[in-house]
């Protein structure tokens, strides 16, 4: 055997093995994600936690593209088109503006969404049992408990008469959840203070120029931009001695007075089954939507007591949760 020939068949026995050792490589899967601000990251810790309850390691079976589009619309469009031509395999939302936006710029791509607002309602999907196209995922009620958390901020504030809320008025999910406050409102006889923000510096100024009195409280609806200042609101309504009501837990842990909503790490866990199965090869329309209802009141009784508030005793034994 001549040289040439050996040197031939070595090279493609070398070939040969470079390619089975390739194809015995896992594949490693991209995931696309969009998020709306630093409530959202806990959402993802719990995603990282079901993917590995599921047996996805995180670096070896997956990668995680995290844009933040930190409440800005455009800036999360412009996230989803790239993630869709960079080749992902499928985008994860994290909030149901991620999701709008994601749905209106991409063409092809699945998309596992976590909904806060009614995704029949707002149009993501067709049914909870069939969603029809390419988006899937978990709903939480946060926009449906908007009426139950406005009766909870009354019942810790029983003298309640006026309650003022900042959200973008462009925001399906805030126009919704506004609706939902307006009538609470009307049944509870309060009257609810709505002021309309197209801009993070109109929300900082809105939220500064609020005067001792003005207001009895300051109370959420489903708006990322008011989400993303929580800590500002926060700040100026310890320093004006005003209740909040929040629908973040996080925003309670920093100082807020009370917040009504599911677990967002909880929600993130219950949606990596989609992740999961969609990577197998699921096809989004076969997997019903899942509903999370598993509600928290948190109560920070440190606040409370700093702005001088005495929480009802048969609000406070209702509490899952009491930061003191």
């Amino acid at each position: 055997m001549s040289k040439k020939t050996i040197c031939l068949a070595l090279s493609a026995l070398f070939f040969a093995l470079c390619f089975s050792a390739e194809a015995q490589q896992p594949k490693v899967y991209r995931v696309g994600v969009l998020l709306p601000g630093e409530a959202w990251y806990e959402i993802i810790d719990g995603l990282r936690v079901g993917l590995r309850q599921l047996g996805f390691e995180e670096g070896q079976q997956f990668i995680l593209a995290i844009r933040d589009w930190k409440g800005d619309v455009k800036a999360a469009e412009e996230a989803a088109r790239n993630l869709e031509q960079e080749k992902v395999n499928l985008i994860y939302t994290a909030s149901t503006n991620s999701t709008i936006a994601a749905k209106r710029v991409t063409a092809d791509i699945p998309i596992v969404f976590c909904a806060g607002t009614d995704p029949v309602v707002v149009g993501l999907v067709e049914s909870f049992a069939r969603p029809g196209g390419r988006l899937t995922g978990v709903y939480n009620p946060t926009t449906d408990l908007t009426a139950k958390r406005l009766e909870l901020l009354k019942e810790i504030v029983p003298k309640l008469r006026r309650v003022v809320t900042f959200y973008d008025p462009r925001n399906a999910p805030a126009i919704e959840s506004s609706k939902s406050a307006r009538e609470a409102a009307r049944l509870l006889g309060v009257e609810l203070v709505e002021r309309h923000v197209t801009s993070v510096e109109e929300l900082r100024a809105g939220v500064r120029a609020l005067r001792v009195g003005e207001v009895g409280a300051y109370f959420t609806v489903s708006d990322p931009m008011a989400n993303n200042q929580a800590q500002l609101i926060i700040d100026t309504a310890r320093v004006k001695k005003l209740p909040t009501m929040f629908d973040v837990t996080s925003h309670v842990i920093k100082g807020g007075l009370a917040s009504y909503n599911v677990s967002f790490h909880e929600m993130g866990r219950v949606s990596a089954k989609y992740v999961q199965r969609i990577l197998a090869g699921v096809k989004p329309k076969d997997l019903p939507v899942q509903g999370i209802d598993k509600i928290e009141l948190v109560i920070n009784l440190k606040t409370a007591k700093d702005i001088g508030l005495t929480v009802p005793p048969n609000v406070l034994v209702r509490a899952d949760r009491v930061i003191k």
